[in-house]
């Protein structure tokens, strides 16, 4: 279905340019800013699921701890609640990432996955988090011969690692999802599903507070200076002497600046509609509500939400030169527009429809698609960030691990390859943006080929992440 820029320009016209999960739902009012000297055994640098993760379990370590969580702004404005609320299991990127890079730790991995979303369940519920968590898995559809041939092969790789899966025909998948486009789908029962993003920052950080931990918002750090055998965290208003300190800023400038040759800050864009009527709903089926993503390099992932709107995000991943990350990026018109006319496609059903919400936020990708871990001066700082998109569930075990680090623990996680080598690090500018844009480029033509090409396999010979 094709969609003309007039139709394109009404359905954006109302469409609010902040992101749906924290826009007027409620959140809680931001913690007063760190003002003045204090002193503190822990400081966590981001307020996002990775930092409030390891502030928790920080003070299960130690209930006598004092712990100091520092947000630039509020508690969940950055990734952890702009993403799409998928959230999974798995630790590596995907089941055949994770084989393709870790074939000799892939069983562990999963069983560590399981887990770990298992715990993050319990938490949720013994909590009394209301995040809208529901373990409903996901669909990966073709829309393309190719991807047909995509998903027939991650069917016979789900069903080695024991996942709950089907393989649908096109008119099995459409009577599932009512969508011309779908030529196929795998539905994925098990390994994760959907959750209310910012109400599980919120959930985590009334938490953190019951515990004891300090929160501050609006407090942004503006250096690390070493201070005798601990550190001395910076803000605009205010510093923390501390023993130690974890970093976990995601995507955000690092107060580390090593760790920026690692981490690349790329936009993803979303879409939110307004609700869809009863009759639209029954028109779609999608009786089990699970999430959807297709199968190309150049992706849609979308669901729906609990009042029944349609978030559909993804496909433009945008690098900008120089790697910034701002507020002016937060919208693109293009992107949008474009986002627009892949929905209608998918959905003609629904044309007519407007939008209530668009935004974009930087992930924080490596060049392996999983997080970097590490520690630096002398072990007093540690960090984890780098998860790439799937953040929501493997933020907790990131968490933890950067905990191991700092208290010099050989735990199953730190011995991971997966945590022990570090991603290759990305080139400086001015190389970093063309090699950048070349990859996406072979990436997108690969979705039309199917041929890998010369430069993606020259990746793929040291293991940068761009088989998944």
């Amino acid at each position: 279905m094709t969609i003309s820029p007039a139709e394109q320009s009404r359905a954006l016209s109302d469409a609010r340019p902040v992101p749906f999960w924290t826009d007027d739902r409620g959140g809680p009012a931001p913690r007063e800013p760190l003002s003045g000297p204090t002193t503190a055994d822990l400081v966590v640098i981001g307020g996002g699921l990775t930092g409030l993760w390891a502030a928790i379990e920080a003070m299960r370590r130690d209930p006598s701890a004092d712990v100091v969580v520092l947000e630039a702004r509020y508690v969940g404005f950055g990734a952890s609640g702009r993403n799409g609320g998928f959230i999974s299991e798995s630790l590596s990127h995907g089941i055949a990432h994770g084989a393709a890079t870790w074939p000799a730790e892939m069983k562990q991995l999963i069983d560590l996955g399981r887990r770990n979303l298992g715990e993050i369940a319990d938490f949720v519920e013994r909590e009394g988090i209301d995040a809208d968590l529901r373990l409903v898995g996901k669909s990966l559809v073709a829309v393309t011969p190719l991807q047909t041939r995509a998903i027939e092969a991650a069917y016979a790789q789900h069903r080695e690692y024991g996942e709950d899966v089907t393989l649908l025909d096109a008119d099995e998948a459409r009577a599932d999802v009512a969508s011309p486009t779908y030529l196929g789908a795998l539905r994925v029962r098990s390994g994760g599903g959907l959750v209310d993003p910012a109400r599980l920052c919120w959930g985590l950080r009334r938490s953190a507070l019951t515990l004891g931990v300090r929160v501050h918002e609006t407090s942004p750090v503006v250096g690390l200076e070493r201070d005798g055998n601990g550190v001395r965290v910076v803000t605009d208003r205010g510093s923390v002497r501390a023993r130690k300190v974890l970093v976990a800023t995601n995507a955000s400038p690092p107060p580390l600046r090593r760790l920026r040759h690692w981490v690349l800050p790329v936009y993803d864009h979303v879409l939110v509609t307004e609700p869809l009527s009863a009759d639209q709903v029954a028109l779609l089926g999608w009786a089990e509500g699970q999430g959807i993503t297709d199968a190309g390099n150049q992706f849609h992932y979308y669901r729906r939400t609990p009042d029944d709107r349609i978030l559909f995000g993804g496909y433009d991943a945008i690098y900008h030169r120089g790697g910034r990350v701002t507020a002016e990026r937060e919208q693109n018109d293009a992107s949008h527009r474009l986002l627009v006319s892949h929905f209608f496609e998918t959905f003609p059903v629904l044309a007519g429809l407007s939008f209530t919400h668009r935004w974009s936020g930087a992930i924080d990708s490596t060049s392996r698609f999983t997080p970097l871990f590490g520690t630096a001066w002398g072990g007093r700082v540690s960090y984890s960030l780098g998860y790439t998109g799937l953040g929501v569930g493997a933020s907790r075990f990131g968490a933890q691990v950067a905990l191991d680090l700092l208290d010099g623990s050989r735990t199953e996680r730190t011995e991971l390859a997966l945590v022990r080598r570090r991603p290759v690090p990305f080139p400086p500018e001015p190389l970093r943006y063309p090699l950048v844009r070349a990859t996406q480029a072979a990436l997108a033509r690969e979705d039309v080929t199917g041929d890998r090409g010369t430069w993606l396999r020259l990746l793929d010979r040291f293991g940068v992440g761009f088989n998944s």
